[in-house]
């Protein structure tokens, strides 16, 4: 026996996209034109979250079963956004060391905590399918993925020059377009897994959701290391005895033109990759489930 989605208006997130962009794109107008500071908060924080509150209200019309309301997704996405922003924050301060295996680390750490925080939001809910599980959980991840941007985006803005609208648009921009496939996708897979293998009694800690968090960690840690892989790839590749000397006399050496163009497409091609295989794992679990009530 199949679950049926819940009926409901559809489309809500098109308009939701298409109003949040025209006011994003109004906002950095009008403080290019003004130079007028106090826009910037406003033009950060649109900015932040169209791409992740988009995603939220498309996935919300995904839901199988009437136990995900509004109130529940507001409360996930802010909550577990919030909670999971400052309590890696404060994690990673304390835990971490500068080391090769730096973002490995911060991957562990953010994942951890995201799903605690997902597992919060959502204790009390009767009734736990997968489906409804991905759904909170890529809640969660675009509720961290929207401050965190945030973040990124007003830090960007500050340069030795002063207040740089340029570095923040193409933050917010590039972050935007990778919204998707980053914290959003992760947590979903989590959730997916969390929520499909719970017990009556509550959520339950499993050897798939241990290898589930592994895989998303993994997934995490290359993603945020890609740029370094890229450099080490193209160093070793295409890099000339000069520049070793450089390297080994701790200078970092300029790139040529070529290595330029290397790097740009082993980084893409890179985060490509990571993604394919995140949306492959996320797709495949919820067709395995799918296939299992026919």
């Amino acid at each position: 026996m199949t679950t049926s989605r819940i009926s409901g208006r559809r489309g809500v997130w098109r308009r939701i996209f298409a109003w949040g962009l025209a006011l994003w794109v109004l906002a950095g107008l009008i403080t290019y034109l003004t130079a007028n500071a106090i826009l910037i908060p406003t033009l950060v924080l649109l900015g932040s979250f169209l791409v992740p509150v988009t995603f939220v209200a498309w996935a919300f019309e995904q839901r199988s079963s009437g136990e995900v309301t509004t109130e529940l997704l507001f409360h996930t996405f802010v909550v577990g956004g919030v909670l999971g922003v400052l309590a890696a924050s404060l994690a990673e301060a304390y835990l971490l060391q500068p080391s090769p295996w730096l973002f490995f680390g911060v991957g562990l750490i953010e994942e951890a905590i995201k799903l605690a925080a997902l597992a919060f939001c959502a204790r009390n809910l009767r009734v736990r399918s997968m489906r409804d599980g991905v759904i909170l959980g890529a809640t969660v991840g675009f509720g961290f993925a929207a401050f965190e941007s945030a973040g990124y985006a007003l830090t960007a803005s500050f340069t030795v020059q002063g207040m740089s609208l340029v570095d923040l648009v193409s933050t917010e921009l590039l972050r935007g377009l990778l919204a998707p496939v980053g914290h959003g996708l992760w947590t979903a897979i989590l959730g997916g897994v969390l929520f499909a293998h719970s017990t009556r009694r509550g959520f339950a800690i499993t050897g798939r959701l241990v290898l589930a968090f592994l895989g998303v960690s993994i997934l995490h840690g290359l993603w945020d290391s890609m740029g370094s892989i890229a450099v080490i790839v193209t160093y070793v590749f295409s890099g000339e005895s000069w520049q070793y000397r450089l390297l080994e006399l701790g200078y970092i050496p300029e790139p040529t033109a070529a290595q330029v163009a290397m790097f740009t497409v082993l980084t893409w091609s890179g985060l490509a990759a990571i993604s394919v295989v995140g949306l492959l794992w996320l797709f495949g679990m919820l067709r395995a489930r799918s296939d299992a009530h026919v």
